[in-house]
């Protein structure tokens, strides 16, 4: 599906017709739909396939007049999904008459652009429209770490409580949502810093800023995402050491026992076998043996009590 947008007096607002200072904007498009933009817009037909590829990572690559930017956005795929958190691509295509994004279905984030105020703003900016997306990046990714930081205090209050798998299973999932966010994050910030060397944005101040405050944002960004990561690798390591523990003491306390309830049936079995033993033609043979038994039986309770067996 391939829309196209522009400004008109602050105000975006989508039309029918491609034409310079335009925002193209396309989701998951067929073959027709790109062979129409390639030919249209003059750009290389991989430049927009490359966000098309779900493995795709961030990088840039200029051809001709066009530039490639493909970078990693985030994604909330819900509480139950394995991955609650994830990154999906996102292509940039700047062009000398438009500006073009590609992803590979329906983008939150590119909805929240166009819902955004448009008042100082212009399609027809180019290299500062691929700036405010850099920041809704950095802003959408630090949303997201704030929540699963919130999600994982909540769940560590939970298990201290009492050690349930369905709280680890979901330190789990947030640990691999912050693996998949890093592994995207670290590479944005190559592909802004090298923008940045390039001087692509120096035309302007307003531009420039608008880039500093992004690389600031996302290394804001990959700085959490390190700090929760840490955090939650350290509460996974002590709650094992934990769960480690607790059954240690389980089964120490499982020995101890078995042994004490050992005594009295050793003894009774001793003496139930057939054959002569002492006490045998006593009246008091029974109280004798009982009081060896809970004699002993004692001993070895206070034994292991006083070792913390018990």
């Amino acid at each position: 599906m391939i829309r196209v947008y522009r400004t008109f007096q602050g105000e975006l607002k989508e039309i029918e017709e491609i034409g310079p200072g335009v925002w193209v904007h396309v989701e998951d498009p067929t073959a027709g739909e790109l062979e129409e933009l390639s030919h249209r817009l003059n750009i290389p037909h991989d430049f927009l396939t490359a966000a098309l590829d779900l493995d795709e990572i961030p990088r840039t690559e200029r051809e001709d007049d066009a530039l490639l930017v493909v970078i990693r956005t985030p994604i909330y795929r819900g509480k139950e999904d394995p991955v609650p958190f994830g990154t999906v691509p996102l292509g940039v295509i700047l062009t000398r008459s438009a500006i073009v994004t590609v992803s590979p279905g329906e983008s939150d984030l590119i909805r929240e652009l166009t819902l955004a105020s448009w008042r100082g703003h212009s399609t027809a900016k180019q290299k500062r429209l691929l700036l405010r997306l850099f920041l809704r990046t950095a802003s959408r990714y630090l949303q997201y770490l704030r929540i699963i930081n919130k999600a994982v205090e909540v769940a560590e209050e939970r298990l201290e409580e009492s050690l349930r798998n369905q709280d680890l299973q979901a330190l789990l999932k947030y640990e691999k949502s912050l693996t998949y966010f890093l592994t995207a994050l670290q590479p944005i910030e190559v592909v802004i810093d090298r923008l940045d060397r390039s001087g692509l944005f120096r035309e302007f101040e307003e531009d420039e800023e608008l880039l500093h405050d992004a690389l600031t944002e996302m290394r804001q960004a990959i700085e959490m995402s390190r700090l929760v990561s840490s955090i939650l690798h350290q509460m996974m390591n002590a709650f094992s050491s934990m769960i480690s523990n607790n059954l240690n003491v389980v089964m120490r306390f499982l020995t101890a026992l078995t042994v004490i309830l050992a005594i009295p049936t050793m003894i009774s079995g001793i003496y139930g076998m057939n054959v002569a033993l002492p006490l045998q033609d006593s009246p008091y043979a029974f109280a004798a043996v009982m009081g060896v038994a809970m004699g002993l039986t004692l001993g070895a309770w206070l034994y292991f009590l006083k070792r913390r067996f018990l």
